[in-house]
């Protein structure tokens, strides 16, 4: 799907982000990031349709615009350095965040040296986080058990640790068996790709099989905030 040019294309970019050279290399930025990366999302989304079909990719929904939004950044360069899609449940929406009550969901990110894929709930509103709590306050067990489990750990490390409290939050007692997790306030994981296993041309395959791998991670968050799975597309 990518291509050396992708990348050299985003060094590029990094170099020269201002308007009118993004617009004198638009057709590079076309054909060498864009276009591929929805070619990615059509054929991601076809795959999990038999593996976890309330997870849905759309070319027009998943895909990160490339423009930044600057109205409250110091920085005021135009564009996005690296590209990225979101791979969502299909009752919750595309949104990610704070933005709204989208689900938890997987996520690929391209960018020279520091391409990702993960997955999960990154920085649920305030009524999502409330849900994650209770459903840890009533039993972490089963949530332990999926990201402690060796292979789990093997393959992603440690959720990411984003933005966590130091301490817990009001109304829980040091001590408490879910202690552990009501500190966190973003619940995702996930793993570096190489630039050679970004451009490699079983990225799509990478992709899935390490979807697949965290899919009962997305499933009990999901089920956690009232995104249940789905037995078929």
């Amino acid at each position: 799907m990518f291509t050396p040019a992708s990348l050299r294309f985003l060094r590029a970019l990094r170099r020269n982000n201002r308007r009118d050279w993004f617009e004198a290399h638009r057709t590079e930025w076309e054909a060498s990031v864009r276009d591929p990366l929805r070619e990615l999302v059509e054929e991601v989304d076809a795959r999990l349709a038999t593996r976890l079909p309330e997870i849905v990719g759309d070319p027009k929904a998943s895909i990160f615009r490339i423009h930044r939004d600057v109205r409250f950044s110091p920085d005021k360069s135009p564009y996005k350095t690296w590209a990225a899609a979101w791979f969502f449940h299909r009752d919750a929406g595309r949104q990610v965040g704070t933005e709204g009550n989208g689900g938890a969901g997987f996520y690929f990110h391209l960018e020279p040296g520091r391409s990702l894929l993960g997955g999960g709930l990154w920085m649920p509103p305030k009524e999502q986080l409330a849900r994650l709590r209770d459903a840890l306050v009533e039993d972490p067990r089963p949530f332990a058990r999926l990201v402690d489990a060796p292979a789990f750990r093997r393959r992603f490390g440690a959720l990411d640790q984003e933005a966590m409290l130091v301490r817990l939050p009001r109304g829980y007692a040091p001590g408490h068996p879910a202690a552990r997790w009501l500190r966190y306030r973003s619940f995702t994981a996930g793993r570096m790709l190489p630039d050679r296993e970004a451009l490699s041309n079983k990225l799509v395959t990478v992709l899935v099989n390490d979807f697949v791998r965290l899919g009962p991670f997305v499933r009990w968050l999901n089920a956690a905030v009232g995104f249940p799975p789905a037995a078929r597309r």
